[in-house]
């Protein structure tokens, strides 16, 4: 793991990298370039190991130009970080933002289904040794999520340090549960892994 990688997850490891300032909404022509930049490294993972991918190899994939990527990022592992931390605030608030009516903490069956799909960059991560800092991003952010979600449930009886203790349990048993799926082959469907969680979840709630 570079030192980069190691300090972000030494120092905040719960906690969302980029400031609030940062995670404004960008323009339109910003999104399409940070996307480009993603894909072509998500891409270029797939191909080779993550530490051989150069900055010029994303940015001749991307069609970006060098000024135009240190705009944005500061090196390639910041470019990575970024590309986990949006993966990850999608997935957990993924059932908040669309008003979804269950009971549902997480969006467990889809962020199952899309993790299945990508199991050649859960092998980068693993093979780079970058999978505790994915680990502890979505660690925070999902029990940020699921905290969030159990308020809007009306849970929030529980006290706020209930509360916390209790979406960071629910994290981490997700998390847990995603590992030890992916590690055997993703051999049950994710809407069976959606069903499993929430039973387990709501067992301990109740």
């Amino acid at each position: 793991m570079s030192k980069n990688m190691r300090a972000v997850s030494a120092k905040q490891p719960a906690e969302p990298r980029r400031s609030n300032k940062r995670r404004r909404a960008p323009d339109l022509r910003i999104r399409r370039t940070r996307g480009r930049l993603a894909d072509a490294l998500v891409e270029l993972m797939q191909e080779k190991p993550i530490d051989e991918v150069t900055v010029q190899e994303v940015l001749d994939r991307a069609g970006v130009g060098r000024s135009t990527f240190y705009l944005h990022y500061r090196d390639k592992n910041d470019l990575l970080l970024c590309v986990l931390e949006d993966g990850m605030e999608m997935w957990s608030t993924a059932l908040t933002r669309k008003k979804e009516k269950s009971l549902r903490v997480a969006a467990v069956m889809e962020f199952f289904a899309h993790a299945a799909s990508g199991r050649k960059i859960y092998r980068a991560l693993i093979d780079s040794g970058r999978i505790h800092t994915f680990f502890e991003l979505a660690q925070g952010y999902f029990s940020r999520g699921i905290a969030r979600r159990m308020k809007d449930m009306g849970l929030e009886s529980l006290g706020q340090s209930e509360l916390d203790a209790r979406s960071q349990a629910l994290a981490g048993n997700l998390l847990a549960l995603l590992k030890w799926w992916l590690d055997r082959g993703a051999k049950e469907s994710p809407k069976y892994m959606d069903e499993l969680f929430h039973r387990m979840a709501w067992r301990g709630l109740r």
